[in-house]
């Protein structure tokens, strides 16, 4: 391998989508993200660190820290594999600055349970997959003395990475003609935050089967269907707080789109737009046919290529911009941040991502009996939302960092109605 070949591997500039999250943060709040998986014994705590020591090699910019440069913020390699920790009294707790900087994502052990957590300048819901899945192989690998495939999003952990793995695919991808961001602020969540900052999860469990079914009796994806449900318990929130027809802001859900499905990309660095469906709750109330029909109109106008395109060129072109491009760091940080403050989740209520249905190896299904996603909350809203189906279970996971579960009830109800069988549980009592 060639002296470039391997700097080019040591480190890397952010993503086109990356760059907003340092410049975003605040002393309380990092946006981060989880996946685990719950495997069928306890986890051997020193086999799982031997199988990271393996993992981070072959991911070098997930695998990384946070460094600052005098223009930009940049992705080094880390030189060794953190250790793993064990669990904090709840998920996604506050990385702060001196932790991104000495390693960006934290492993954790607990009981049956590997977990990661990625700062989202890293990677995506989909490259965090692939890592999870990759270490979970390596980590069986070691321990049971199976062989597993390298499919289904398994690598190969004694290959180095190819370069399509490594490349900002923002600027590939980018349309000629950029798009408008201009658009209209959604209903702000508020509630009573919890002093002690803790954060409370609470997971939905439900049959794949039953939402299968209702889903096509809707005549709508599993996607469309659990956004509609969403946005169903949102707009009966709002109705509950605000009773006078006139005052209340619209209901709007931003749904994350993983764009390796429109264009021909391997990356595994951030490579996700969005698209927020809305509802005028001024006009009347919405029946779930119609916030249905409403999601659907919206995904199927949003999610093509040449939609796409036009809204990954406008934000490459403030990127390519030569005047942008020669601005000290600390000043871009304080406009982006501005930016991000003003109008980045003014946007919609919350965030549902769906990571769909998870595969693993045939050899690998045996040992893990459950899988979880979960987004940390919003800087400034108090609700996130991450959901998958693996094996015959749909794991939705809410995250609140506000003392009442108002909607965990009105999405708990939403779902009884549509007659789902619901498994509920939760982190706190």
């Amino acid at each position: 391998m060639s002296r470039q070949k391997k700097h080019s591997l040591r480190w890397v500039r952010l993503d086109n989508a990356a760059k907003i999250y340092p410049a975003a943060r605040r002393r309380n709040w990092s946006n981060l993200f989880r996946q685990s998986m719950t495997l069928n014994e306890e986890v051997d705590v020193a086999v799982l660190q031997q199988a990271l020591d393996v993992t981070v090699k072959r991911f070098p910019t997930i695998a990384a820290r946070l460094r600052k440069g005098a223009f930009w913020y940049y992705l080094q390699q880390v030189e060794q594999a953190p250790a793993v920790q064990e669990e904090y009294s709840y998920p996604l707790r506050f990385m702060n600055k001196q932790e991104i900087r000495q390693c960006a994502f934290r492993v954790i052990a607990y009981r049956d349970r590997i977990a990661v957590e990625f700062f989202h300048s890293l990677t995506d819901g989909t490259g965090a997959l692939v890592f999870l899945k990759s270490l979970v192989a390596e980590y069986l690998e070691q321990k049971h003395g199976i062989a597993i495939p390298c499919e289904e999003g398994v690598c190969d952990r004694t290959q180095p990475p190819p370069a399509e793995e490594l490349e900002d695919s923002f600027p590939r991808y980018a349309g000629p003609v950029p798009r408008s961001r201009r658009d209209t602020d959604a209903w702000p969540m508020r509630g009573e935050p919890q002093p002690d900052g803790f954060l409370h999860v609470t997971c939905f469990r439900l049959s794949a089967a039953q939402v299968l079914e209702a889903a096509h009796r809707h005549g709508v994806s599993v996607t469309v269907f659990m956004s509609a449900v969403m946005m169903q318990a949102l707009q009966r929130l709002q109705q509950e707080k605000q009773p006078n027809p006139r005052r209340r802001k619209r209901v709007k859900l931003l749904i994350p789109v993983n764009l390796r499905r429109l264009f021909p990309s391997r990356t595994l660095r951030n490579f996700a737009m969005y698209t927020i469906p809305e509802l005028d709750p001024r006009l009347g109330e919405y029946t779930f046919e119609e916030i249905c029909r409403v999601i659907t109109h919206k995904m199927g106008e949003e999610i093509t290529q040449k939609h796409m395109a036009s809204v990954i060129a406008a934000n490459v072109r403030d990127e390519r911009n030569p005047l942008v491009r020669l601005i000290p760091l600390p000043i871009k940080n304080m406009v982006m941040k501005a930016i991000f403050d003003s109008v980045g989740e003014k946007k919609s209520c919350l965030t549902l991502s769906n990571l769909g249905v998870v595969k693993l190896p045939e050899e690998m299904q045996p040992y893990v009996k459950r899988m979880d996603f979960v987004l940390g909350v919003q800087a400034a809203a108090p609700y996130n939302c991450g959901m998958l189906t693996y094996g015959d279970t749909v794991y939705v996971n809410v995250i609140r960092n506000i003392r009442d579960a108002e909607l965990e009830r009105c999405f708990s109800a939403v779902l009884q109605e549509l007659a789902l069988t619901v498994t509920v549980e939760s982190n706190r009592n």
